[in-house]
């Protein structure tokens, strides 16, 4: 995916917004109520998902099958639902968009499920570094001793992180 460029902005209805809540609420639970907002645009960009400004600021990205925080949505309005903690040695990796494997896995929320997306931070920051969808369910990933954990769709650094709005 090359540079993103939002071709244009405008704000969602009430009942889009609410159903957006809904979906989000799905996914991280009362973390949800931390992107409620009176005004919540939905930007067109050539990304493989829609992309939503709250507050001005690109905070939730959705696909047909989840609505979840950008990394940016994931630091600036930090939750603790859904997280795969990764220790220091792959933080190298992972910015540069590399996929969770196992042996760098330090913990998982019991939250995290197969198909889903979760936050990938790292352990002595506990800063969100990209957004992945979790290939098994947090005790599968926990009894795995090898192999990729996670596949990453966004990370500090790529097109969605870099987006000037």
């Amino acid at each position: 995916m090359g540079a993103l460029t939002i071709k244009k902005r405008h704000t969602i209805r009430k009942d889009q917004a609410a159903a957006l809540h809904a979906r989000l609420r799905e996914q991280i639970g009362e973390g949800a109520g931390l992107f409620a907002s009176e005004r919540i645009e939905i930007a067109e960009a050539d990304a493989p998902f829609q992309l939503y400004v709250v507050d001005r600021k690109l905070l939730l990205f959705e696909t047909e099958a989840w609505v979840f925080p950008t990394i940016r949505g994931a630091i600036e309005r930090p939750f603790p639902q859904r997280r795969i903690v990764v220790d220091m040695g792959a933080v190298p990796f992972l910015v540069k968009g590399a996929d969770v494997m196992r042996p760098g896995i330090v913990s998982v929320t019991d939250d995290v499920k197969a198909g889903f997306p979760a936050v990938v931070a790292d352990e002595r920051h506990g800063k969100p570094l990209a957004i992945a969808i979790a290939h098994f369910d947090a005790q599968a990933i926990r009894e795995q001793e090898k192999g990729k954990m996670a596949k990453t769709v966004h990370y500090v650094g790529d097109p969605v992180w870099n987006l000037e709005l």
